[in-house]
This record gives C-alpha cells, sequence and structure tokens, in this order.
C-alpha cells in the first residue's frame, strides 16, 4: 500500500515536468516546425527567389483617337480623344468660327464596351490593312482612327470604309462626339439663350429616335436638372420630363 502511495502521489510532479518540456519545445525557436510569422505571408525569401516583375512588364497607357473634317459642314472639325477607361476630351470647331472648343468626356461602360470590341476586332497596331473602300466619298467627310501605345503609334484615314469594325468605331466616336456637343449647347442656352432650350429638347428627341447618341441613360442627371430649371420655358421643362420618361422606359 505504501509503496502504491508513493507512485500516485509522484505522478503529478513528472505530469508537471513532460508539460513543461512541451511547452519549452514549442516556443523554442530552433525547432523543425516551418518558420513562419503570422504576419508575414509564407513565400521563400533567399537570393535563390524569383525578382519582382520589373517596370518594362507593365502595359504601357494606351491613347485612342478619332478625327473627323469636312469643311463645308455646320461641325467642320471633330477630334475626340480618350484613355483605356474611356477619360479624354472632345474638340470640335464650327462653320465660320476660327476658336475650337475642347469639352471634356467620359464615355459610358456600355459605350466604351463596344468601343473596345471593334479596336480588338481591327488588332489595330499589329495591322497593317487599309480600311478605305474602292469607292470614295469624300463630300461626307475624312476619317481618321489612331491608337498610341508606348512607342508603338499608328493612324489609318478613310472617308468610307466596309471593314465592319472599322465602321462601328467610326459611328460609336460620331455619336459620342454628337452627344457631347448637344450637352455643351445646351449649357450655352442655359446660361445665355433660354429661349433656344425647347428647340434643343426638339434635337435631343430627334437624335434619340436615330440612335444618334452614344448612350442617353447619361444625360438623366442634365435632364432632371433641366426640369427645374425655372431659367427655361415651361415647355423645355416638361419636354425633359417626358425625355426622362422614355430613357427610363416609361410611357
Amino acid at each position: 500500500m505504501s509503496k502504491r502511495k508513493s507512485l500516485t502521489q509522484g505522478l503529478p510532479a513528472a505530469l508537471l515536468v513532460l508539460g513543461a518540456a512541451i511547452f519549452t519545445f514549442a516556443q523554442d525557436p530552433n525547432a523543425t516546425k516551418p518558420n513562419v510569422r503570422p504576419h508575414q505571408p509564407t513565400q521563400a525569401t533567399s537570393s535563390s527567389a524569383s525578382p519582382a516583375p520589373t517596370a518594362n512588364t507593365k502595359s504601357e497607357p494606351v491613347k485612342y483617337t478619332y478625327e473627323f473634317t469636312q469643311p463645308k459642314f455646320v461641325v467642320k472639325h471633330i477630334v475626340l480623344e480618350h484613355d483605356a477607361a474611356g477619360r479624354g476630351t472632345v474638340t470640335f470647331e464650327r462653320l465660320n468660327e476660327d476658336v475650337p472648343i475642347v469639352e471634356k468626356i467620359e464615355l459610358s461602360p456600355a459605350a466604351l464596351g463596344r468601343i473596345n470590341a471593334a479596336w480588338h476586332g481591327l488588332r489595330f497596331l499589329d495591322s497593317k490593312t487599309d480600311y478605305q473602300s474602292d469607292k470614295q466619298f469624300p463630300h461626307l467627310g475624312t476619317m481618321r482612327i489612331g491608337m498610341e501605345e508606348g512607342t508603338r503609334k499608328r493612324v489609318a484615314e478613310f472617308n468610307w470604309t466596309n471593314n465592319s469594325d472599322a465602321s462601328t468605331l467610326i459611328n460609336e466616336y460620331r455619336r459620342a462626339a454628337d452627344q457631347a456637343i448637344l450637352i455643351f449647347d445646351i449649357g450655352v442656352a442655359r446660361e445665355n439663350q433660354p429661349l433656344n432650350a425647347p428647340k434643343l429638347m426638339e434635337v435631343m428627341e430627334s437624335m434619340m429616335k436615330r440612335d444618334a447618341l452614344s448612350d442617353p441613360q447619361q444625360l438623366l442627371p442634365l435632364l432632371d436638372d433641366l426640369s427645374t430649371d425655372e431659367h427655361v420655358p415651361l415647355i423645355a421643362r416638361n419636354h425633359a420630363l417626358r425625355l426622362i420618361k422614355k430613357i427610363r422606359g416609361g410611357k
């Protein structure tokens, strides 16, 4: 009985010693478990690790341009430039006016998606395709599309094309420019010529019916503001409300 009692009394002490040994091993920095700090990512840190990507591996910023010229048109010259995000400027000149007007522009995601798809279809910088059709229509104006990426640059000129992607680009850019010019004209009317506002509402509706606007959804904030502007005639405000319902799908 005394021998069994002594073994029983000595057991807790042995367990304490064993527990302390396990705790010490767990805290030993030289132990064989992976040396990973909780606040650092698990990655190789030796000198043989792959180097970080250099600046040369990054894609170069891209610049896109569209230009239209026809000296006899009311809007005789248009230059639209934008980056990969669709932000840029539109510069236009009117007949009998020598000072060009520059306005900021931001293509909507929907319009930019259509434009990017057309550029991708052309593979523009890797191509030397002549987009000019066999028939010439110089009276319709001269168009130029261009892309610049780093040291690579190309511009193509034509007055008519049978290439579907080139035609899509021309149509999309022309709609974007026309929408920007319309917004500018409405701004001028509100500030200086409010009696022109009703006519401009008619122009906007006509362009909507002809699918001549880049993205009518972008006009909603302007129309909302215009519908409550007491500086413009009531007929223009009411017309703005009707256009809002039409754009939003109302009857």
